[in-house]
């Protein structure tokens, strides 16, 4: 069985019951970086193996945990924040699980998409995740169609690209846009950015921007 499970994405208190028990239970822990996840692990005097699965994993990492499946074996996976599989390389494993034959089992937990999201104040009926926006690619034709998306946007974006993006939804957007931008979620200083795309981009020309953000749009 691989047991997908979310873990904090910020403050560790928010570990459910279940993923505690879970990670105590299971042969094995894939995650993306040992030493972090061994911060919450060492927090919960979880000792389990750990085996790094990340972006950069190649096939012998799957094979190397489709073998420990074989053997009868449990596996965790866990991300170093947030859920498994969205947005991480995560999904890639849990094909091959499937493909393999075996059990995937979810752990549900937090999520940074839904914590901003709920706090938002936008619409949250319907919602168009994005993950992260392309950097070249495909970048310019995507933020013309997110000018008449009748739907909340929702979106990744890094400290260092931030500014630009919201320059150049500036060129294509309108005026009256509503943005929200989420940052330090479930910490001590969790930060709600609500405005128009123009109050934003002052706000941010005024602040150190650091961490990942959640960015969230309406045209409504």
């Amino acid at each position: 069985m691989l047991y997908v499970v979310a873990t904090p994405i910020g403050n560790l208190d928010d570990i459910t019951i279940r993923a505690l028990e879970t990670l105590k239970k299971v042969d094995l822990i894939a995650c993306e970086d040992t030493r972090h996840s061994g911060i919450l692990l060492k927090q919960y005097e979880i000792k389990k193996p750990l085996l790094s699965f990340h972006s950069h994993s190649g096939e012998a990492k799957v094979e190397k945990i489709l073998d420990y499946l074989k053997e009868g074996k449990s596996v965790a996976l866990i991300s170093d924040a947030g859920t498994p599989g969205i947005s991480d390389p995560g999904y890639a494993l849990i094909q091959a699980v499937i493909k393999a034959g075996f059990n995937v089992c979810p752990i549900p937990g937090p999520s940074a998409v839904i914590t901003a999201l709920c706090a938002s104040g936008l619409p949250t009926d319907k919602f168009t995740y994005m993950g992260f926006l392309p950097v070249k690619k495909g970048r310019q034709t995507l933020f013309q169609q997110m000018a008449t998306h009748p739907y909340t946007m929702v979106f990744y974006e890094s400290p260092h690209r931030l500014e630009k993006t919201i320059k150049d939804l500036k060129v294509h957007l309108k005026k009256e846009t509503k943005i929200v931008i989420g940052k330090e979620l479930t910490k001590i200083h969790e930060t709600y950015l609500r405005g128009t795309l123009e109050d934003i981009e002052k706000t941010l020309s005024s602040i150190k921007i650091k961490g990942e953000y959640v960015v969230m749009i309406s045209n409504v």
